[in-house]
C-alpha cells in the first residue's frame, strides 16, 4: 500500500486541482502551460507552472502514480525542504533544457506548448535510482519486478530513442540530467545525506 508523505501528498493535490481547472476553465491550459519561446504567448513563470498541467487523464494518473510510488521514499530519506527543492529543480531544470535545446540547436520549434510532470518526475526516477538502485520496484506493464537502477536506464533510453508524437522527450532527459547535477553536488557537499 503506498503511504503518501506531507510534500508528495501537497503535490498531488495540487496537480489535480490545476487539471480539474483545466477541464472547467479551458484558459487556465493556455495561462499554465510553457509556450515555445519563440511564441508571444511565452512567459518565464510557465518554466515553473507548466509541471502541474496535464494533457488528459492518463497524463496525470501515471505521473501521480509514480510519484507516489517513488516520492515517499525520498521525502523520507531527505526529509521535506530537499525533497521540494529536489522537485522543483528538476522540474524547472527540465522545463529550462527543453527550451534550451529548442532554441539553441534546433532550426524549428520541437513544441507550441508544452505540460506536465513528467520532467520532474523523471528527476525522481532518477534520484530513486542514484540512491537506491537495488531496490526492486513493480512495473505496471508487464507487472515484473526491476531494480530501480535498471529502471532508470530503460526509460531514460525510451525517451531518447523514441522520438516524436506529443510527448517532451528533452524534458524528460533535462529532469534526468538536472537530478543527477544535483545529487553529485549534495553528495559533493558531503553530510549525513549520502
Amino acid at each position: 500500500m503506498i503511504r503518501l508523505t506531507p510534500v508528495v501528498r501537497n503535490i498531488i493535490i495540487i496537480n489535480v486541482i490545476i487539471f480539474v481547472l483545466q477541464n472547467v476553465m479551458p484558459g487556465v491550459t493556455n495561462l499554465l502551460s510553457l509556450w515555445n519561446v519563440r511564441s508571444d504567448n511565452f512567459m518565464p513563470y510557465q518554466l515553473f507552472t507548466y509541471m502541474f498541467c496535464h494533457g488528459g487523464f492518463f497524463h496525470i494518473f501515471f505521473n501521480m502514480i509514480v510519484l507516489a510510488s517513488m516520492g515517499p521514499v525520498l521525502e523520507s530519506f531527505w526529509g521535506q525542504n530537499r525533497f521540494i527543492i529536489f522537485y522543483l529543480f528538476t522540474g524547472i531544470g527540465a522545463g529550462v533544457f527543453n527550451v534550451a535545446i529548442d532554441f539553441f540547436f534546433l532550426d524549428s520549434p520541437s513544441f507550441g506548448l508544452m505540460m506536465g510532470a513528467s520532467g520532474a518526475i523523471y528527476g525522481v526516477l532518477m534520484g530513486f535510482g542514484m540512491l537506491f538502485p537495488n531496490m526492486e520496484v513493480m512495473l505496471l506493464i508487464p507487472p515484473i519486478p526491476i531494480k530501480a537502477k535498471y529502471l532508470v536506464w530503460v526509460l531514460g533510453l525510451m525517451t531518447l530513442l523514441i522520438g516524436g508524437g506529443n510527448v517532451a522527450h528533452l524534458a524528460h532527459l533535462g529532469g534526468i540530467i538536472f537530478a543527477f547535477i544535483l545529487i553529485r553536488y549534495w553528495r559533493s557537499q558531503g553530510g549525513s545525506y549520502f
